[in-house]
């Protein structure tokens, strides 16, 4: 049986393998047959194969080109989620605690770290922050708040009256001489059954609101401190925040003088996440460094530069933006000292200065006449300012310096175009045959307490902010001609006093206009100060990021974070949705 299978096996294999070698000299002729011999007719073709490998390319080409052309149609940039925004500003940072915010570079952490009871909107209007309601009754003089409902510190412990409290009875101690304590001078801030923040007011201050632009400090974290080293304390160098960002970690930058402070997205901020993971503030001391830091992309964005400065700027990718603020530059008289206090040298020398040339020293401002902007009130009239008349001036100040040399001090900060315009503003009272000479401050705490405070000048080039709304009652009032007060002129006079307070009491636009207009007439002719120009924000930033909105009206250079929400700095393509 065995060996019949193997016979049968035998022949199958044999049949098999004659038949598979036939197959395969089949498969070669006819491989051979339809294409090995045809190959000898690409010859005859090739023109018409090179005309159809064209035409492919051709169309290759074209669908590549359109693809490229309307991307836009059906794609669309976008910024996503992420990244770090890095801005650059000018001046040490003594403290993080924002009631000494003195530094641009401490006032643009206090605006990211802090969240404030009242706060600026996108118009430029004060509207609320922490708070969900501000109200007032109807004399002006009881103003309540309420804060929202799960406020949290970026520790995650609760935000509460407490703290509201607790903040302003720092703000109002002496000791303290935070930069907010007019903001609460002589008001009384108590809490009510109902849980609502009640601040009475010794007076009607119809535009209040303003004044609750103030950061508020942790009860739980400062309940221990002493008033009189609250600077000092350790909160001031690792601060638990309320704002959009809280505070990560420094470090010292290239050179000792800068530093590099990194803040990270508050996931307790009440506005919610910002899109950006992380905000640095990278400081320095001079514009030298901080250009070349621009140049070489180091950093994102600055708010430091002027205008004047754009020529410096190399980089192709920053953009520049200007925006006016509701600040004005002025020359302040200390009507308090030995020459200045006379009316008549302060009125000889406006009316010998050329004031257009010191408006040259701050290149792309607007002229400033009067210490109200028209975007505050609307004013039917305003009084004439003399004529310049340079013989009349040197002769008034002759006859009144009788033989004696007047020495004038003037004090201004290292901040934008201040020290060209404080010595542009020597050299003119040197042309009136006055001797002038020019210090020139950093601004920081110790600028504030020993030549602000004491009122350590006789002439004082400095900006200050005029706000949304009119309120010159901090600046002209006789009960802010002091130590802890911004009437930077010790300008005293009892009718402008009446005025000024009569404008803050009422709620009458038309009556308030009124009161204005007879204020402006005495600063005419009582001169405690000289407007020189409404300067702007100058911004420089990437183009290739998100900043603030076209839309955002800035009322100070610290308004462009009202949306710092919504800033990116990574962007993506996406499809549009059909």
């Amino acid at each position: 049986m065995r060996k019949t299978f193997k016979k049968r096996g035998q022949k199958f294999a044999k049949k098999f393998s004659r038949a598979s070698m036939k197959a395969s000299a089949g498969g070669r002729d006819h491989i051979k047959e339809n294409l090995v011999d045809r190959f000898s007719h690409i010859a005859n073709i090739r023109l018409l194969i090179l005309e159809w490998g064209l035409l492919v390319l051709a169309l290759i080409m074209l669908a590549t080109t359109q693809a490229f052309w309307f991307k836009d149609s059906y794609t669309e940039g976008d910024f996503a989620a992420g990244g770090t925004y890095t801005e650059a500003t000018i001046g040490e940072v003594n403290s993080m605690n924002p009631l000494f915010a003195i530094t641009d570079s401490e006032k643009v952490l206090s605006k990211l770290m802090f969240a404030t009871i009242s706060a600026n909107d996108y118009s430029g209007h004060p509207g609320i922050g922490l708070a969900e309601s501000i109200s007032s009754s109807e004399n002006g003089k009881v103003w309540t708040v309420k804060l929202r409902d799960g406020l949290k510190w970026s520790d995650g412990e609760p935000i509460t009256n407490a703290d509201v409290l607790f903040t302003a009875q720092l703000i109002k101690n002496p000791a303290v001489s935070s930069i907010y304590d007019s903001n609460l001078s002589n008001v009384e801030v108590v809490e009510n059954e109902a849980g609502e923040i009640i601040f009475n007011l010794p007076t009607t201050y119809a535009d209040f609101i303003s004044a609750l632009n103030i950061p508020v400090l942790p009860e739980h974290i400062l309940k221990g401190a002493d008033p009189k080293t609250l600077i000092e304390d350790s909160f001031s160098n690792s601060p638990v925040t309320s704002g959009a960002f809280s505070f990560n970690a420094m470090q010292t930058g290239s050179s000792n003088d800068e530093k590099v402070f990194y803040l990270s997205s508050n996931q307790y901020y009440y506005k919610g996440r910002t899109a950006l993971s992380s905000f640095a503030i990278h400081t320095y001391n001079d514009t030298e460094d901080l250009i070349e830091a621009i140049n070489s992309g180091a950093v994102t964005a600055t708010a430091e530069l002027s205008g004047a400065e754009s020529d410096l700027i190399t980089s192709s990718q920053f953009n520049r933006r200007e925006s006016s603020l509701n600040s004005g530059a002025f020359i302040f008289f200390n009507t308090s000292n030995e020459w200045v206090r006379n009316v008549e040298l302060r009125a000889a020398i406006r009316q010998g200065i050329d004031i257009a040339k010191i408006r040259q020293a701050a290149p792309g401002t607007m002229p400033l006449d009067y210490p109200l902007l028209a975007s505050q009130i609307a004013l039917s009239s305003y009084p004439a300012i003399p004529a310049r008349d340079v013989d009349a001036a040197r002769n008034k100040i002759a006859e009144i310096a009788g033989g004696e040399t007047i020495h004038i001090n003037i004090a201004t900060v290292d901040s934008g175009y201040l020290p060209g315009v404080a010595n542009t503003v020597a050299d003119e009272l040197k042309s009136l045959g006055l001797d002038a000479i020019v210090s020139t401050y950093d601004e920081s705490q110790e600028f504030i307490n020993n030549i602000v405070s004491k009122r350590n000048y006789d002439i004082l080039v400095y900006e200050v902010e005029l706000g949304a709304d009119p309120d010159l009652l901090p600046y002209y009032h006789s009960s802010q001609a002091s130590a802890s007060g911004l009437n930077l002129s010790n300008y005293r006079n009892s009718l402008v006093d009446d005025l000024l307070l009569g404008a803050r009491d009422t709620t009458d636009d038309a009556l308030r206009a009124k009161k204005y207009e007879a204020f402006l007439e005495y600063w005419v002719t009582g001169v405690p100060a000289i407007g020189i120009y409404q300067p702007n924000l100058t911004y420089y930033y990437n183009k290739n990021v998100k900043t603030f909105g076209n839309n955002v009206k800035l009322v100070t250079a610290l308004d462009r974070f009202v949306d710092v929400n919504s800033w990116a700095v990574i962007r993506e393509l996406k499809n549009k949705t059909p």
